[in-house]
């Protein structure tokens, strides 16, 4: 019997580079001694930013958490076009970029603002008949996939430094920044793959009052405890 009490409710974890959200479970499921742990919202290798830990009784509210909006900031790259939609594929061309002004990518950014219809990559996690879309990716398959209506919120052009462009976008629950990046891309004419992304917030909670990974190798179970949020306080969090 272990030592430690059943700790119940989310963690909010800074997500580091180069780690996927299975790697930063497993880093949790080590330091707090138990198995039950979930993730709200997977992050790619690329990205950074926040992810929200479910422990024991916790991941019954995971669907919930899981359902509302994220906001996340990022960089991408104008000219070039990848089979990820991100700098992780295989690059599948390159086109001239031309010297577009603040107006014509605004106008480009505002085609995706509201609901909209959006084409899922076929590198994602998304099922097609109980297989991950990535698998068969791998297999060279390209399959059909259903598109699914995203909303954006509203949007921030923060930098043009052609061919990069900086931005922020508050976004629903299953919106794929890759493709947004890859889709202003080619109505820019020229393509877009995404360089960097940090997920900045989901729903009432905010990287800011996150843990990073490393931080949870090195705390003791109690540490980690503390800087849990209980699932009243997620509840009051939520306004439910």
């Amino acid at each position: 019997m272990s030592p430690y009490p059943t700790i119940d409710g989310v963690l909010l974890v800074d997500k580091a580079e180069g780690m996927t959200s299975h790697d930063v479970v497993a880093v949790a499921r080590r330091q707090l001694g138990t198995k039950k742990i979930g993730h709200c919202g997977t992050l790619d290798p690329i990205a950074t930013g926040l992810l929200l830990l479910t422990i024991n009784r916790g991941t019954k509210v995971q669907d919930l958490l899981m359902s509302e909006d994220k906001e996340y900031a990022g960089t991408f790259v104008l000219g070039i076009s990848t089979d990820t939609q991100d700098r992780e594929g295989e690059i599948i061309q390159k086109r001239p970029v031309p010297p577009l002004d603040e107006d014509q990518i605004r106008a480009a950014f505002d085609k995706f603002r509201g609901d909209f219809y959006q084409l899922p990559p076929m590198v994602s996690a998304k099922k097609h008949g109980g297989v991950p879309l990535y698998k068969l990716a791998r297999e060279g398959k390209v399959v059909e996939r259903e598109p699914r209506l995203v909303h954006v919120y509203r949007y921030t052009i923060d930098r043009i430094e052609l061919p990069e462009i900086d931005f922020s976008v508050l976004c629903s629950k299953g919106f794929y920044v890759r493709t947004y990046a890859h889709d202003i891309g080619e109505v820019l004419g020229c393509g877009a793959h995404l360089k960097s992304l940090r997920r900045t917030k989901s729903g009432r909670f905010d990287v800011q009052n996150a843990i990073t990974v490393d931080e949870i190798k090195n705390a003791t179970r109690e540490d980690l405890f503390k800087r849990m949020l209980s699932l009243p306080e997620v509840s009051r969090m939520r306004g439910a």
